[in-house]
């Protein structure tokens, strides 16, 4: 079993930042984050392999960073250039001999 403990929603302005941590119990090969909405499904916003290969949703491409800390075995999100689109709950994410895992969501709110 795995659990996952996220951090560093917020209220922020349009155009700000934030930096979201997720910190696993074990150690953790694909780990990515989500987002989600009221009413909408749960969205990829980025992911990351072991060896550092990232994929991102295009509508944040140029904006978001994905990167991780194998050794601390925490992923990260750093957010700039922050729109009110991007308010959503955002999930961290894993699999391990199958399973999938899902962190218990922090808020980001972008708003003036």
């Amino acid at each position: 079993q795995v659990q996952l403990v996220e951090s560093g929603g917020g209220l922020v302005q349009p155009g700000g930042s934030l930096r979201l941590s997720c910190t696993a119990s074990r150690s953790m090969v694909p780990m990515a984050w989500y987002r989600q909405v009221p009413g909408k499904e749960r969205d990829l916003v980025a992911a990351i392999t072991s060896t550092g290969s990232t994929n991102y949703a295009d509508s944040v491409k140029g904006r978001f960073t994905v990167s991780r800390d194998n050794a601390k075995n925490t992923l990260y999100l750093q957010m700039n250039s922050l729109k009110s689109e991007d308010t959503a709950v955002y999930y961290c994410y894993t699999k391990y001999f199958g399973v999938d895992y899902w962190g218990q969501g922090t808020q980001v709110t972008v708003s003036l």
